[in-house]
Protein backbone atom coordinates (compact mmCIF):
# COMPACT_ATOMS: atom_id res chain seq x y z
CA UNK A 1 0.00 0.00 0.00
CA UNK A 2 2.86 2.37 0.78
CA UNK A 3 4.31 1.74 -2.68
CA UNK A 4 0.98 2.56 -4.35
CA UNK A 5 0.51 5.72 -2.29
CA UNK A 6 4.04 6.83 -3.11
CA UNK A 7 3.44 6.32 -6.84
CA UNK A 8 0.07 8.06 -6.60
CA UNK A 9 1.72 11.06 -4.93
CA UNK A 10 4.26 11.22 -7.76
CA UNK A 11 1.51 11.21 -10.39
CA UNK A 12 -0.45 13.90 -8.52
CA UNK A 13 2.63 16.15 -8.52
CA UNK A 14 3.12 15.45 -12.24
CA UNK A 15 -0.55 16.27 -12.89
CA UNK A 16 -0.18 19.58 -11.01
CA UNK A 17 2.93 20.42 -13.06
CA UNK A 18 1.04 19.63 -16.30
CA UNK A 19 -1.88 21.86 -15.28
CA UNK A 20 0.53 24.66 -14.36
CA UNK A 21 2.41 24.46 -17.68
CA UNK A 22 -0.92 24.31 -19.49
CA UNK A 23 -1.88 27.58 -17.79
CA UNK A 24 1.29 29.54 -18.47
CA UNK A 25 2.13 28.45 -22.05
CA UNK A 26 -0.80 30.21 -23.81
CA UNK A 27 -0.17 33.34 -21.78
CA UNK A 28 3.41 33.47 -23.05
CA UNK A 29 2.18 33.44 -26.65
CA UNK A 30 1.40 36.70 -28.48
CA UNK A 31 -2.27 37.66 -28.71
CA UNK A 32 -5.17 35.87 -27.06
CA UNK A 33 -8.25 33.84 -28.12
CA UNK A 34 -10.49 36.91 -28.08
CA UNK A 35 -8.24 38.73 -30.56
CA UNK A 36 -8.13 35.67 -32.84
CA UNK A 37 -11.93 35.33 -32.82
CA UNK A 38 -12.35 39.10 -33.37
CA UNK A 39 -10.09 38.89 -36.45
CA UNK A 40 -12.17 36.04 -37.91
CA UNK A 41 -15.22 38.33 -38.14
CA UNK A 42 -13.24 40.73 -40.40
CA UNK A 43 -14.65 43.98 -39.08
CA UNK A 44 -18.21 42.76 -38.54
CA UNK A 45 -17.89 43.29 -34.78
CA UNK A 46 -17.57 46.64 -33.06
CA UNK A 47 -14.21 47.30 -31.34
CA UNK A 48 -15.99 47.41 -27.99
CA UNK A 49 -16.98 43.75 -28.41
CA UNK A 50 -13.43 42.53 -27.82
CA UNK A 51 -13.75 43.30 -24.09
CA UNK A 52 -16.91 41.20 -23.93
CA UNK A 53 -15.12 38.38 -25.77
CA UNK A 54 -12.23 38.50 -23.28
CA UNK A 55 -14.71 38.26 -20.43
CA UNK A 56 -16.41 35.30 -22.17
CA UNK A 57 -13.11 33.43 -22.45
CA UNK A 58 -12.21 34.21 -18.84
CA UNK A 59 -9.34 36.57 -19.73
CA UNK A 60 -9.06 39.18 -17.03
CA UNK A 61 -6.58 41.92 -16.22
CA UNK A 62 -6.14 40.71 -12.64
CA UNK A 63 -2.89 39.46 -11.09
CA UNK A 64 -1.44 36.32 -12.61
CA UNK A 65 -1.64 34.37 -9.34
CA UNK A 66 -5.35 35.20 -9.10
CA UNK A 67 -5.93 33.96 -12.66
CA UNK A 68 -3.96 30.81 -11.83
CA UNK A 69 -6.09 30.02 -8.78
CA UNK A 70 -9.25 30.64 -10.81
CA UNK A 71 -7.95 28.34 -13.55
CA UNK A 72 -7.19 25.59 -11.03
CA UNK A 73 -10.67 25.81 -9.56
CA UNK A 74 -12.21 25.61 -13.04
CA UNK A 75 -10.09 22.57 -13.98
CA UNK A 76 -11.11 20.76 -10.80
CA UNK A 77 -14.74 21.35 -11.77
CA UNK A 78 -14.10 20.15 -15.34
CA UNK A 79 -14.51 23.63 -16.85
CA UNK A 80 -11.93 24.40 -19.56
CA UNK A 81 -13.37 27.53 -21.12
CA UNK A 82 -15.25 28.20 -24.32
CA UNK A 83 -14.13 26.90 -27.71
CA UNK A 84 -13.41 29.43 -30.48
CA UNK A 85 -13.89 27.07 -33.42
CA UNK A 86 -17.16 25.73 -31.97
CA UNK A 87 -18.26 28.94 -30.23
CA UNK A 88 -20.23 29.13 -27.93
CA UNK A 89 -19.86 25.43 -27.01
CA UNK A 90 -17.75 24.71 -23.88
CA UNK A 91 -14.41 22.97 -24.43
CA UNK A 92 -15.41 20.08 -22.18
CA UNK A 93 -18.49 19.44 -24.31
CA UNK A 94 -16.51 19.54 -27.58
CA UNK A 95 -13.84 17.16 -26.22
CA UNK A 96 -16.46 14.85 -24.75
CA UNK A 97 -18.14 14.50 -28.15
CA UNK A 98 -14.93 13.32 -29.82
CA UNK A 99 -13.66 11.33 -26.84
CA UNK A 100 -16.01 8.41 -27.31
CA UNK A 101 -15.05 7.92 -30.96
CA UNK A 102 -11.34 8.04 -30.13
CA UNK A 103 -11.69 5.54 -27.29
CA UNK A 104 -13.60 3.21 -29.57
CA UNK A 105 -11.30 3.46 -32.60
CA UNK A 106 -7.78 3.92 -31.22
CA UNK A 107 -8.46 2.10 -27.95
CA UNK A 108 -9.79 -1.01 -29.68
CA UNK A 109 -6.94 -0.91 -32.21
CA UNK A 110 -4.25 -0.66 -29.50
CA UNK A 111 -5.76 -3.49 -27.46
CA UNK A 112 -6.09 -5.72 -30.55
CA UNK A 113 -2.58 -4.93 -31.75
CA UNK A 114 -1.07 -5.59 -28.30
CA UNK A 115 -2.96 -8.86 -27.78
CA UNK A 116 -2.35 -10.27 -31.28
CA UNK A 117 1.27 -9.06 -31.41
CA UNK A 118 2.09 -10.52 -27.98
CA UNK A 119 0.56 -13.90 -28.87
CA UNK A 120 2.44 -13.99 -32.17
CA UNK A 121 5.64 -13.05 -30.34
CA UNK A 122 5.14 -15.96 -27.92
CA UNK A 123 4.53 -18.34 -30.83
CA UNK A 124 7.58 -17.05 -32.74
CA UNK A 125 9.85 -17.54 -29.71
CA UNK A 126 8.49 -20.98 -28.80
CA UNK A 127 8.62 -22.38 -32.35
CA UNK A 128 11.88 -20.77 -33.38
CA UNK A 129 12.93 -21.00 -37.01
CA UNK A 130 9.39 -21.91 -37.97
CA UNK A 131 7.37 -19.93 -40.51
CA UNK A 132 5.95 -17.67 -37.79
CA UNK A 133 9.46 -16.74 -36.68
CA UNK A 134 10.97 -16.63 -40.18
CA UNK A 135 8.49 -14.73 -42.33
CA UNK A 136 5.91 -13.00 -40.16
CA UNK A 137 8.17 -10.57 -38.21
CA UNK A 138 9.86 -9.34 -41.38
CA UNK A 139 6.54 -8.85 -43.18
CA UNK A 140 4.93 -6.98 -40.29
CA UNK A 141 7.99 -4.79 -39.66
CA UNK A 142 8.06 -3.92 -43.37
CA UNK A 143 4.35 -2.98 -43.25
CA UNK A 144 4.91 -0.91 -40.11
CA UNK A 145 7.89 0.91 -41.65
CA UNK A 146 5.73 2.32 -44.45
CA UNK A 147 4.59 5.94 -43.94
CA UNK A 148 1.54 5.90 -41.72
CA UNK A 149 -0.54 8.19 -43.90
CA UNK A 150 0.44 6.28 -47.06
CA UNK A 151 -0.76 3.02 -45.55
CA UNK A 152 -4.09 4.63 -44.63
CA UNK A 153 -4.54 6.18 -48.07
CA UNK A 154 -3.62 2.90 -49.83
CA UNK A 155 -6.18 0.98 -47.76
CA UNK A 156 -8.80 3.65 -48.39
CA UNK A 157 -8.15 3.66 -52.14
CA UNK A 158 -8.07 -0.13 -52.56
CA UNK A 159 -10.78 -1.36 -50.18
CA UNK A 160 -12.95 1.74 -50.10
CA UNK A 161 -12.74 3.38 -53.53
CA UNK A 162 -11.84 0.54 -55.91
CA UNK A 163 -13.50 -2.50 -54.32
CA UNK A 164 -16.18 -0.61 -52.40
CA UNK A 165 -16.05 -3.00 -49.45
CA UNK A 166 -15.90 -0.24 -46.83
CA UNK A 167 -17.12 3.39 -46.57
CA UNK A 168 -14.74 6.19 -47.55
CA UNK A 169 -14.84 8.10 -44.27
CA UNK A 170 -16.62 9.46 -41.20
CA UNK A 171 -17.86 7.48 -38.21
CA UNK A 172 -21.26 6.54 -39.67
CA UNK A 173 -23.38 7.22 -42.72
CA UNK A 174 -25.19 10.54 -43.10
CA UNK A 175 -28.57 8.85 -43.25
CA UNK A 176 -27.96 6.71 -40.14
CA UNK A 177 -29.83 7.59 -36.96
CA UNK A 178 -27.51 7.25 -33.90
CA UNK A 179 -28.86 4.82 -31.34
CA UNK A 180 -28.28 1.49 -29.66
CA UNK A 181 -29.69 -0.65 -32.44
CA UNK A 182 -28.15 -3.34 -34.63
CA UNK A 183 -28.26 -1.33 -37.86
CA UNK A 184 -26.36 1.62 -36.38
CA UNK A 185 -23.79 -0.61 -34.61
CA UNK A 186 -23.07 -2.48 -37.86
CA UNK A 187 -22.72 0.83 -39.70
CA UNK A 188 -20.26 2.15 -37.09
CA UNK A 189 -18.21 -1.05 -37.27
CA UNK A 190 -18.03 -0.87 -41.09
CA UNK A 191 -16.80 2.74 -40.92
CA UNK A 192 -14.23 1.89 -38.22
CA UNK A 193 -12.90 -1.28 -39.88
CA UNK A 194 -10.42 0.36 -42.29
CA UNK A 195 -8.90 2.94 -39.90
CA UNK A 196 -8.68 0.31 -37.15
CA UNK A 197 -7.02 -2.15 -39.54
CA UNK A 198 -4.51 0.52 -40.55
CA UNK A 199 -3.52 1.19 -36.93
CA UNK A 200 -3.22 -2.53 -36.14
CA UNK A 201 -1.03 -3.28 -39.18
CA UNK A 202 1.22 -0.29 -38.50
CA UNK A 203 1.87 -1.25 -34.85
CA UNK A 204 1.65 -5.05 -34.86
CA UNK A 205 5.28 -5.65 -35.82
CA UNK A 206 6.62 -3.68 -32.87
CA UNK A 207 4.61 -5.67 -30.31
CA UNK A 208 5.60 -8.96 -31.99
CA UNK A 209 9.33 -8.21 -31.98
CA UNK A 210 9.31 -6.86 -28.43
CA UNK A 211 7.56 -9.94 -27.07
CA UNK A 212 9.62 -12.36 -29.18
CA UNK A 213 12.99 -10.98 -28.08
CA UNK A 214 12.04 -10.87 -24.41
CA UNK A 215 10.49 -14.33 -24.62
CA UNK A 216 13.67 -15.84 -26.08
CA UNK A 217 15.68 -14.43 -23.18
CA UNK A 218 13.19 -15.74 -20.61
CA UNK A 219 13.06 -19.22 -22.17
CA UNK A 220 16.77 -19.64 -21.40
CA UNK A 221 16.39 -18.79 -17.70
CA UNK A 222 16.88 -21.32 -14.89
CA UNK A 223 13.30 -21.34 -13.62
CA UNK A 224 11.95 -22.18 -17.09
CA UNK A 225 14.46 -25.03 -17.41
CA UNK A 226 13.40 -26.24 -13.96
CA UNK A 227 9.74 -26.18 -15.00
CA UNK A 228 10.60 -28.26 -18.05
CA UNK A 229 12.62 -30.71 -15.90
CA UNK A 230 9.60 -31.18 -13.63
CA UNK A 231 7.69 -32.49 -16.63
CA UNK A 232 5.13 -29.70 -16.75
CA UNK A 233 3.06 -29.41 -19.90
CA UNK A 234 4.43 -27.15 -22.65
CA UNK A 235 1.35 -24.93 -22.47
CA UNK A 236 1.89 -24.32 -18.75
CA UNK A 237 5.60 -23.65 -19.21
CA UNK A 238 4.93 -21.14 -21.97
CA UNK A 239 2.00 -19.29 -20.42
CA UNK A 240 2.61 -19.60 -16.68
CA UNK A 241 6.39 -19.33 -16.47
CA UNK A 242 7.73 -17.75 -19.67
CA UNK A 243 5.06 -15.51 -21.19
CA UNK A 244 3.94 -14.01 -17.88
CA UNK A 245 7.46 -12.74 -17.10
CA UNK A 246 8.25 -11.79 -20.69
CA UNK A 247 5.11 -9.66 -20.73
CA UNK A 248 6.42 -7.19 -18.13
CA UNK A 249 8.40 -4.89 -20.48
CA UNK A 250 5.50 -4.85 -22.96
CA UNK A 251 3.05 -3.87 -20.21
CA UNK A 252 4.92 -0.59 -19.70
CA UNK A 253 4.79 0.21 -23.40
CA UNK A 254 1.14 -0.81 -23.52
CA UNK A 255 0.35 1.59 -20.67
CA UNK A 256 2.00 4.46 -22.50
CA UNK A 257 0.23 3.57 -25.75
CA UNK A 258 -3.09 3.33 -23.91
CA UNK A 259 -2.53 6.75 -22.38
CA UNK A 260 -1.84 8.35 -25.74
CA UNK A 261 -5.03 6.82 -27.14
CA UNK A 262 -6.93 9.91 -25.98
CA UNK A 263 -4.72 11.97 -28.26
CA UNK A 264 -6.22 10.08 -31.15
CA UNK A 265 -4.47 8.60 -34.14
CA UNK A 266 -3.83 11.92 -35.81
CA UNK A 267 -3.00 10.93 -39.40
CA UNK A 268 -5.51 8.09 -39.54
CA UNK A 269 -8.36 10.29 -38.34
CA UNK A 270 -7.42 12.99 -40.87
CA UNK A 271 -7.30 10.56 -43.81
CA UNK A 272 -10.62 8.94 -42.89
CA UNK A 273 -12.23 12.17 -41.60
CA UNK A 274 -12.97 10.31 -38.38
CA UNK A 275 -14.36 12.66 -35.69
CA UNK A 276 -11.88 11.78 -32.93
CA UNK A 277 -9.45 13.70 -30.76
CA UNK A 278 -6.70 13.82 -33.40
CA UNK A 279 -9.03 15.28 -36.01
CA UNK A 280 -10.33 17.71 -33.39
CA UNK A 281 -6.78 18.82 -32.53
CA UNK A 282 -6.06 19.64 -36.17
CA UNK A 283 -9.23 21.75 -36.34
CA UNK A 284 -8.21 23.55 -33.14
CA UNK A 285 -4.77 24.38 -34.56
CA UNK A 286 -6.21 25.59 -37.86
CA UNK A 287 -8.68 27.88 -36.09
CA UNK A 288 -6.17 29.03 -33.43
CA UNK A 289 -8.53 27.66 -30.80
CA UNK A 290 -6.24 28.02 -27.78
CA UNK A 291 -8.81 26.92 -25.14
CA UNK A 292 -9.57 23.74 -27.10
CA UNK A 293 -5.86 22.99 -27.62
CA UNK A 294 -5.29 23.50 -23.88
CA UNK A 295 -8.12 21.14 -23.05
CA UNK A 296 -6.93 18.41 -25.43
CA UNK A 297 -3.32 18.61 -24.19
CA UNK A 298 -4.51 18.43 -20.58
CA UNK A 299 -6.73 15.41 -21.27
CA UNK A 300 -3.85 13.61 -23.03
CA UNK A 301 -1.44 14.33 -20.16
CA UNK A 302 -3.85 13.17 -17.47
CA UNK A 303 -4.66 10.07 -19.52
CA UNK A 304 -0.97 9.12 -19.76
CA UNK A 305 -0.55 9.56 -15.99
CA UNK A 306 -3.66 7.49 -15.29
CA UNK A 307 -2.43 4.76 -17.67
CA UNK A 308 0.93 4.62 -15.89
CA UNK A 309 -0.87 4.31 -12.56
CA UNK A 310 -2.77 1.33 -13.97
CA UNK A 311 0.53 -0.16 -15.17
CA UNK A 312 1.88 0.03 -11.61
CA UNK A 313 -1.16 -1.92 -10.40
CA UNK A 314 -0.67 -4.56 -13.11
CA UNK A 315 3.03 -4.81 -12.23
CA UNK A 316 2.16 -5.63 -8.63
CA UNK A 317 -0.06 -8.44 -9.86
CA UNK A 318 2.36 -9.85 -12.45
CA UNK A 319 5.74 -9.44 -10.74
CA UNK A 320 6.29 -10.94 -7.30
CA UNK A 321 9.59 -9.03 -6.98
CA UNK A 322 7.72 -5.73 -7.09
CA UNK A 323 5.34 -6.94 -4.36
CA UNK A 324 8.28 -8.01 -2.19
CA UNK A 325 10.10 -4.70 -2.61
CA UNK A 326 6.87 -2.77 -1.94
CA UNK A 327 6.27 -4.67 1.29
Amino acid sequence: MRYLLKRLGFYLVAAWAAVTINFFLPRLMPGDPATALFARFKGKLAPEAIDALRATFGLTEGPLWSQYLTYLSHVLRGEMGVSIAYFPAPVSQVIGTALGWTLFLAGSAVVLSFAIGSLLGVAAAWWRRGWVDTWLPSALVFAGSLPYFWLAMAALYLFGFQLGWFPLGHAYADDSVPGWNLAFVVDVLRHAALPMLTIVIATLGGWLLSMRNTMISVLGSDYVNLARAKGLSPARVVLRYAARNALLPSVTSFGMALGFVLGGSLLTEIVFSYPGQGYLLVQAVRNQDYPLMQGIFLVITLAVLAANWMVDLVYLWLDARTRDSAS
